[in-house]
């Protein structure tokens, strides 16, 4: 018995496709992935996180975008969604519409049981292609609990697991600290 195959699709077709899509969906290389909602807890991280990031620290100026906007990564021909993404200086849009972002320098995921080991190594593999990105941070939802990765050299990335309520991320691309403590108030854990 022969499988049907997968239709296809072009990024432009991909593109139109999503403007009108009731939920998002990201391309990857021609397929198109339905993406699964959110729970509380993800929401209060994303939100408390962007509460803790400014927007300019001394000269520096930064744009921070949340899950609406998406992620061009031309060389994997992918389209995604990171729930958080901090731009320094002056983001470059693929077009006027300002809907896809190409020069992140730190990239925030929040993970669950689906997507965790996705987000850890491939997702991860493709935003190392972006020239601008500097750092990688995955929050688990269960628990105080953060991977922090930064770039070090073209192929070097440097891990630090942060654990516990007292932890404190230093995160390097926009020079800020921010405690565990309050990444994760009002979250509720299992």
């Amino acid at each position: 018995m022969a499988l049907a195959a997968t239709k296809r699709y072009t990024a432009s077709e991909y593109l139109a496709l999503e403007d009108k899509a009731e939920f998002k969906s990201e391309f990857i290389n021609g397929e198109i992935i339905s993406m699964a909602g959110a729970s509380a807890n993800h929401n209060k991280i994303a939100l408390n996180l962007c509460r803790l990031l400014p927007l300019a620290i001394g000269d520096q100026i930064y744009e921070i975008f949340m899950s609406d906007i998406r992620l061009w990564i031309p060389a994997y021909n992918r389209y995604t969604y990171p729930d958080v993404m901090v731009v320094a200086e002056e983001p470059v849009f693929v077009d006027q519409r300002q809907m896809e972002v190409t020069n992140p320098c730190l990239i925030v995921e929040i993970l669950s049981s689906s997507t965790q080991a996705y987000d850890h190594d491939s997702k991860f593999r493709q935003y190392r292609s972006i020239p601008s990105f500097q750092e990688y941070i995955l929050v688990y939802q269960n628990g105080y609990e953060v991977d922090h990765y930064v770039k070090e050299s073209e192929d070097r990335w440097v891990l630090t697991t942060h654990q516990g309520e007292a932890s404190v991320i230093k995160l390097v691309s926009i020079q800020l600290e921010i405690r565990l403590i309050d990444l994760y108030k009002h979250v509720k854990f299992d």
